[in-house]
């Protein structure tokens, strides 16, 4: 392998070293620094996405930027009901500023600040211990369909939008999640339901990772911005979560989180 292959490991292993440094300490302090982050992070995304979708829209893209962010981080602080009109104001402003992709920034900008809100929330309402437990279920999904892709191969899971993942490697996702899962309610109080939870965020974040791969496959970019030196994009590193992080949404309005502690 050529020197040249190399060239981007410094930069690259920097950034995610911070991002870790960042992501990790905001998560331990809680309250208003992570929901700063939070909402950072967001407003952020939305920025990327308006600029995959409608190229130029350079103006429009910060001032959606900073709606977003500011909803969400607002949202937190309201009573729900308050909260869910505020998190989709975004979406329908974008709705006057975008000439193209309109449908689809408001769709995924409400999947944005709904996740944000989200993790948010299962940090303030649950603790320290269940926003690790949400972080290792999509790391581990991604390390284990990461090599288990390239060492086993085999089908692929939706090769026009994403031709690198394959079955294998999205069953040795769900495989490592139950496994977080398990030792989750082994060291708490939930039941053995939270492996099946625990896949369910799994598969969550696969289609989180899928969706934003159909959106940069239309757009014709490789990654959604460069705003992380050797990783791409914001969008591209927290695709995962997203989808994970709304799914929990949904779903502790169905089965009861964490289970077995209601």
């Amino acid at each position: 392998m050529s020197g040249a292959s190399w060239d981007d490991l410094a930069p690259r292993l920097a950034s995610g070293a911070a991002m870790v440094a960042v992501g990790l300490g905001a998560v331990w302090l809680g309250g208003l620094w992570f929901h700063a982050l939070i909402g950072l992070i967001c407003g952020l995304m939305v920025w990327e996405l308006v600029r995959m979708l409608d190229t130029g829209r350079t103006r429009s893209a910060q001032l959606l930027a900073l709606v977003a962010g500011a909803a969400v981080v607002i949202a937190i602080e309201l009573p729900a009901s308050f909260a869910l009109p505020l998190l989709l104001l975004p979406s329908m402003v974008g709705l006057s500023r975008m000439e193209q992709g309109g449908a689809t920034y408001a769709v995924f900008t409400a999947l944005i600040l709904l996740a944000g809100y989200g993790m948010m929330a299962l940090r303030d309402d649950f603790g320290l211990l269940w926003m690790l437990w949400l972080v290792l279920v999509v790391v581990v999904t991604d390390i284990a369909g990461y090599f288990a892709g390239r060492l086993i191969g085999g089908p692929k899971l939706w090769p026009r939008v994403s031709p690198k993942k394959t079955w294998s490697g999205a069953t040795a996702g769900w495989l490592g999640a139950a496994l977080v899962g398990l030792a989750f309610a082994g060291a708490t109080d939930a039941g053995i339901g939270l492996m099946g939870i625990s896949v369910a965020v799994s598969m969550a974040s696969q289609i989180g990772d899928i969706g934003e791969s159909a959106i940069k496959r239309r757009a014709g970019v490789k990654d959604s911005s460069a705003l992380i030196p050797g990783h791409g994009g914001l969008l591209d590193r927290f695709d995962g979560m997203l989808g994970a992080a709304l799914f929990i949404v949904i779903a502790g309005q169905i089965v009861g989180f964490p289970p077995g502690l209601q």
